[in-house]
């Protein structure tokens, strides 16, 4: 009796297995929410939100912003309950809606594409400097271990990006912090935020840059560079690249 429930048990975990390869995964590898592969609708949708953040829409129309990123989050939740048909069509919509974003006086927003209708990825453009702008990333060398404090290293990388900034005053500055996957992710996300805030904080009061062409944010080990297999081996390669401070610019 005990052998042929381990075998049922067995069955079970097989049909479920196969089913997270075959039922909800996709073909993009994205690791998210414990999931590796998704189709590549929702991918597109993730790159189509960003960019439209990384051109300021989330300032410029707010509400219309928060409509596509929740269009976009309710199109994972969608793909992680096996809805994967409803899953993709909020992706579309949310990529549609990330584009059409903000459109400026006498240009048309970009229309949302009809069902079962091929999607296409139109990039959002964002004007660039005048001239290559170029920014020195913090790395968790440039830090105090597992704190927010700088290491001498990293205040010689902000010197030289305060210098970036004043002889392009054309240019804002997003200060963005990450983290590693290591620990638990309210914890990381509270070092990613203080991290970003140390960089701010140096670039107003000893790089005396005005404090309008700065905003921060801290993603925590939401958004990482490189997947991590094992998140407490704190030292791999992986994770060292997860921990950063980068630098996002916003053209005026």
């Amino acid at each position: 009796m005990k052998r042929k429930l381990a075998y049922r048990l067995s069955a079970v975990g097989l049909v479920l297995l196969l089913g997270a390869f075959y039922g909800c995964a996709g073909r993009e590898f994205a690791p998210k929410n414990a999931v590796w592969y998704y189709h590549p609708e929702l991918p597109a949708a993730d790159r189509a939100v960003e960019a439209a953040r990384a051109a300021g829409k989330d300032k410029e129309c707010p509400a219309e912003f928060a409509a596509a990123e929740k269009m976009k989050n309710d199109a994972y939740n969608a793909y992680w309950a096996c809805h994967t048909e409803e899953g993709i069509a909020k992706a579309n919509e949310a990529t549609a809606r990330a584009n059409a974003l903000c459109p400026r006086k006498g240009e048309a927003p970009i229309p949302a594409p009809a069902p079962g209708a091929p999607t296409v990825s139109v990039p959002v453009p964002v004007p660039a400097p005048k001239a290559e702008v170029k920014f020195i990333l913090l790395d968790d060398a440039h830090f105090d271990f597992d704190k927010a404090t700088l290491t001498k290293e990293g205040e010689e990388v902000l010197k030289a990006n305060i210098q970036v900034m004043k002889v392009n005053p054309g240019i804002n500055v997003r200060v963005a912090g990450y983290a590693s996957a290591s620990g638990t992710e309210e914890y990381n996300q509270k070092l990613s935020e203080r991290r970003a805030k140390t960089v701010e904080d140096y670039f107003i009061k000893e790089g005396g840059i005005a404090p309008g062409r700065l905003t921060k944010i801290g993603y925590g080990e939401t958004r990482p560079a490189t997947y991590e297999p094992i998140p407490s081996d704190i030292h791999s390669k992986a994770a060292m690249s997860n921990m950063r401070v980068i630098f996002e610019i916003i053209v005026k």
